[in-house]
């Protein structure tokens, strides 16, 4: 079942004209022309669309938390800043096809009241960019946005803003502060951006893939949308595939299939590279935990675990993750669990904004304890130590960085301990180039 991909291979269809030959912009008219604001908020309410970005919060429910007051904007912001190392799903379907961002803001900016929004992408990306505003324009000389779009007497202008150039202001208030101008910290909360936002005004934050779906569920309605997936994960989703698979690449799946499934069939990754092993997964970006080959594979019931936010997150963090932003990371038994943990430990320290003390330090002393331990200097103690300061970090912190910096080291340790010890009572052999440890007796997956 495809719903944002069904036409992205379609030659010429980031232009409008094949993009509405295609059945694009059908959504706008039905929208402005045949149903209320309220109308298209309560069909995506019953779609139980959920948030595509990482938090997996039902999007209905988010809209509806929007303050109304009278003689005040509102405004929608697409978060299209995508710093998630792992995560470049956003990113292809903006490069691909960005008629189906823009025709998703149009209707959502409508259920919200909103006359002027923003898309914010990545500043790293600026052929996105150009191909966004590109696509902008070609809507605007279709009369689909600025005034009176269509006839209708609603009016909608659309800007893209580049990213401030950090992973931060994907965080969605200090992604608001950027905009502003200003630089890219968190804000506390509340009041929450639905009360004041953006220049203080009642604003709603999403992300590309949410905003997108919204199409089709008012050309579909809201129930044909729910009756695509499993339980409370509806819908489709996209997913960044990468690692030791043999292809690598954003796949749209129904929520709902089996992680065996989206790991070994030919639809999708098409198993692990020819003569190796599956060790370990990040099943949605560089922030949720690792798991090893048997914990992404099936719960502790042993059942087959389902890419779902329910059936990855079963077991809690002691054997489960997040869905998250479907960044899905492979490894076989080549990789060094300790170097890769220090890679992402680097990345959150690098990142950190330095606003909260707790981030700002505890994820230099990870990055610091990690890096002795990868080089061959750990001491006995430093795995308690890591567990202690990720322990101290998380929930600690004004917004979710904090955590995003701690799960992977806890959750390496977690499951990978006897890897740690490993660098700790080896230095000289784990400081070979190329040495990987192997657990006795492991037999990684097929």
């Amino acid at each position: 079942m495809k719903i944002l991909t069904q036409h992205i291979d379609v030659p010429g269809i980031e232009t409008i004209d094949v993009f509405m030959k295609n059945g694009g912009y059908k959504a706008v008219e039905k929208a402005i022309k045949t149903m209320t604001p309220d109308e298209v908020t309560e069909e995506v309410k019953k779609s139980g669309l959920r948030g595509r970005g990482g938090a997996g919060f039902p999007m209905g429910m988010k809209w509806s938390f929007l303050a109304k007051p009278e003689g005040v904007p509102r405004y929608l912001v697409c978060n299209a800043d995508e710093s998630e190392p792992g995560t470049f799903k956003d990113h292809y379907l903006m490069w691909k096809s960005p008629h189906t961002l823009i025709e998703g803001m149009i209707v959502s900016s409508f259920a919200l009241g909103a006359n002027t929004s923003y898309i914010y992408v990545r500043g790293e990306l600026m052929y996105v960019i150009n191909i966004l505003e590109k696509a902008i324009q070609e809507a605007y000389d279709k009369g689909l946005l600025g005034k009176n779009i269509l006839g209708s007497g609603y009016d909608l202008d659309l800007f893209v803003q580049p990213g401030g150039g950090a992973y931060i202001c994907g965080e969605e208030t200090a992604l608001l502060e950027s905009l502003e101008g200003k630089r890219g910290n968190p804000r506390n909360k509340p009041p929450f951006p639905a009360v004041k936002g953006l220049w203080q005004c009642p604003t709603v934050v999403n992300n590309v893939e949410s905003i997108a779906a919204t199409s089709w569920i008012v050309n579909n309605g809201g129930d044909a949308y729910a009756a695509i997936g499993v339980g409370r994960s509806t819908g489709t989703k996209l997913i960044s595939a990468s690692g030791h698979i043999k292809k690598p690449g954003v796949y749209e799946i129904p929520l709902g299939i089996t992680v065996e499934e989206f790991i070994y069939s030919d639809e999708y990754c098409g198993g692990i590279r020819d003569g190796h092993k599956l060790k370990a997964v990040v099943a949605g970006g560089s922030s949720v935990p690792i798991l090893s080959a048997d914990n992404i594979l099936t719960t502790d019931a042993g059942e087959k675990r389902l890419m779902t936010y329910e059936s990855l997150s079963e077991g809690g963090f002691a054997t489960g993750t997040m869905l998250g932003s479907g960044g899905f990371i492979v490894m076989d038994e080549t990789t060094c669990i300790v170097h890769n943990t220090l890679t992402f430990a680097r990345f959150y320290h690098h990142e950190s904004c330095g606003q909260c003390s707790p981030c700002r330090e505890g994820t230099g002393w990870m990055d610091k304890v990690i890096k002795r331990i990868e080089t061959g200097k750990g001491r006995s103690e430093d795995i308690d130590l890591l567990v202690d300061v990720a322990k101290k970090i998380e929930g600690n912190t004004i917004c979710p960085l904090g955590d995003a910096a701690a799960w992977p080291v806890a959750a390496a340790i977690r499951h990978f301990r006897d890897e740690f010890e490993w660098h700790i009572t080896h230095p000289e052999e784990a400081t070979k180039p190329g040495a990987v440890y192997m657990r006795p007796g492991a037999s990684w997956s097929n």
